[in-house]
């Protein structure tokens, strides 16, 4: 009995570690980029970005907002990211509780995906890409004032490239001049 248990357990376990995370993939007008999703870390995050993936609202959004060194000059604290799908109101889902990089221990390195907010507990479909390491959008970290940093649930695996190009783009203010259409982003696995 005790055996077939640890049977049932180990298998259990193997199920479950097959599933810790979710492939998807960002058609873009310049390329496809490669997502991976952590489901067991950041459930709640990853639960709300595929309600978007899956009711198709990314479809014809787009990456229009970038930060780099230069357009970052004035303030104390600069990041690198390129973020996306600033939906219209009318297609949002209800704002989500932030899971912190103290709780999930995803922290903002280099093709890092994340949830922009406002305020704790305020995202809802806009999210960014890091470029280089961040670790002052992390819990503790300095670029938001209340501390909390942002919600970490994934990282690019495939087209970090093209993230790199989109930073790249002209911009005015942070705003990309021509920004990036993403055509669709669909789950892969």
């Amino acid at each position: 009995m005790n055996k077939m248990i640890l049977y049932i357990l180990l298998f259990a376990s193997i199920n479950t570690t097959a599933q810790n995370t979710i492939t998807c993939s960002i058609a873009t007008s310049i390329g496809e980029i490669q997502i991976e999703l952590y489901p067991g870390k950041a459930p709640i995050t990853v639960h709300n970005f595929l309600k978007y993936v899956d009711n198709k609202l990314y479809d014809n959004s787009n990456f229009y907002r970038v930060c780099t060194n230069e357009n970052e000059a004035e303030r104390d604290i600069k990041i690198e990211v390129v973020q996306a799908a600033d939906l219209t109101e009318d297609l949002l889902f209800p704002t989500i509780n932030i899971e912190t990089t103290e709780q999930t221990k995803l922290r903002h390195i280099n093709g890092t995906i994340s949830m922009a907010r406002g305020e704790p507990n305020t995202a809802q479909s806009s999210f960014f890409i890091c470029i280089n390491n961040q670790p002052e959008l992390d819990f503790g970290g300095k670029r938001n004032p209340d501390g909390y940093g942002f919600a970490a649930f994934g990282k690019v695996i495939r087209g970090m490239d093209l993230v790199l190009k989109i930073q790249s783009g002209k911009n005015q203010n942070q705003i990309l001049v021509n920004p990036i259409t993403i055509y669709s982003i669909r789950r892969i696995n």
